[in-house]
């Protein structure tokens, strides 16, 4: 019985160790990556993620109430960058990057959705 318990803990914590080891971190995301003409840069993201209409007439402010499409494709480019917007968390916490949404409606996607560093994401 003991030696039975002792291969399953061991078997546990070998799984356990393997799992921590191989999960991905933040620091080790790639970056987004500029197009030929330095318009669009290309990042990596998460399908399906909802695109962001904006507040008003005024295209620089996101507004985090009005999904207007979304974004299956991966990777997917973005204009620009804005900080100082509505909270999104993560590393970039008010990070907001201008995009097109598959239905072809302009908005913004929220920096949590996207899995390269948006840095060299120009700014808007």
């Amino acid at each position: 019985m003991r030696t039975k318990l002792g291969s399953v803990l061991a078997a546990t914590v070998l799984a356990t160790g393997l799992g921590v080891a191989m999960a991905p971190s933040a620091s080790a995301a790639d970056n987004c990556w500029a197009d030929g003409d330095g318009i669009r840069s290309w990042c990596r993201n998460v399908s399906g993620a909802p695109v962001y209409g904006y507040i008003g007439n005024n295209h620089i402010y996101p507004d985090p109430t009005k999904v207007v499409g979304h974004m299956y494709s991966n990777p997917s480019w973005f204009y620009c960058k804005l900080d100082g917007q509505a909270w999104v968390g993560g590393p970039h916490p008010t990070r907001w990057l201008l995009t097109v949404a598959d239905n072809g409606k302009l908005g913004y996607m929220k920096d949590t959705a996207i899995y390269s560093e948006t840095d060299p994401v120009r700014n808007c």
